[in-house]
């Protein structure tokens, strides 16, 4: 997720505050007070739009209007941007294909356990769930396990476009030709992905500010949430990475992006060294004595 500019009217420092902090707590992305320029000309076209005069009185739409849920859900699409695209970050990939699902396998098998679920946080237009997919398609030691992966934006727009699945030229930079010719057909203008893949993935709209929702989701064994916390505040962090804990199970594995940390952040999570990248993980519970 990167950020969008646009152009628009002037914003008070006042009004830059309020509306700044209704959205820091709707989903905790923050603007900083040398963002108010930017987010003065991404809210902009909102106010012709609402047929509002002044970002004062789109201030009140969005704290007591009927519609400011919606309102704030539609404006996801102004304030944020989402690129991203397919096997992104390979070095990473490769210690999921290679260490990390071997492991899973491993230690889910030996308590009988045959389901594999994986969350995709903040999965944009659907490059990174996907991509999950294809990796996990044909591993041999997930035959006969039931696989599930989930795919999760707080943006409509980017989910609209991950459902349909057809992407074009920008989406492909790292994807070699063998994934291209079997996991996508041409189909209007670009390549759209295989039924077979489609079907391993569910993409639903989610906030992570949302914790009932995102309890609903159920326990994970893995969850993919890069470059999306960088655009949260410590406190925002910690609430998210927080949830992502309660959200795994003892000894699953949370992946961030590769200029993300949670140094300084929580001290929940281990760091394993794997031989490919470096990759959090929740401790098993026999380590920590019992507790959660």
């Amino acid at each position: 997720m990167t950020l969008s500019l646009d152009t628009g009217q002037t914003m008070s420092d006042d009004e830059f505050r309020i509306i700044r902090d209704s959205i820091y707590s709707h989903c905790g992305i923050f603007f900083d007070d040398d963002s108010k320029y930017l987010l003065e000309k991404r809210l902009a076209r909102r106010l012709p739009a609402l047929s509002l005069n002044n970002f004062r009185e789109y201030y009140h739409f969005l704290k007591y209007d009927r519609n400011k849920d919606q309102e704030m859900m539609d404006i996801m699409d102004v304030l944020t941007t989402n690129e991203t695209y397919f096997f992104r970050e390979s070095f990473q990939l490769s210690a999921f294909t290679d260490e990390v699902i071997p492991e899973l396998i491993s230690v889910k098998s030996a308590r009988g356990d045959r389901t594999l679920r994986i969350w995709s946080a903040g999965c944009s237009t659907g490059e990174e769930p996907y991509t999950i997919a294809m990796l996990l398609r044909d591993m041999p030691g997930l035959r006969g396990w039931k696989v599930e992966i989930i795919g999760t934006d707080i943006s409509q727009r980017v989910l609209q476009h991950a459902r349909r699945g057809v992407y074009t030229k920008s989406s492909f930079r790292a994807t070699e030709e063998r994934y291209i010719k079997r996991f996508f057909y041409e189909y209007d203008g670009g390549l759209k992905v295989t039924d077979d893949i489609r079907e391993m993935v569910t993409i639903s709209h989610l906030n992570l500010f949302d914790k009932i929702r995102m309890m609903m989701l159920g326990k994970m064994d893995l969850i993919f949430c890069r470059n999306v916390i960088i655009y949260f505040d410590l406190a925002a962090k910690k609430r998210v990475v927080e949830e992502f804990h309660r959200s795994l199970n003892d000894g699953g594995f949370l992946l961030l992006g590769h200029s993300e940390s949670l140094m300084n952040v929580t001290t929940l999570f281990t760091l394993r060294h794997f031989k490919n990248d470096m990759i959090y993980q929740r401790p098993e519970r026999s380590a920590l004595g019992g507790g959660s």
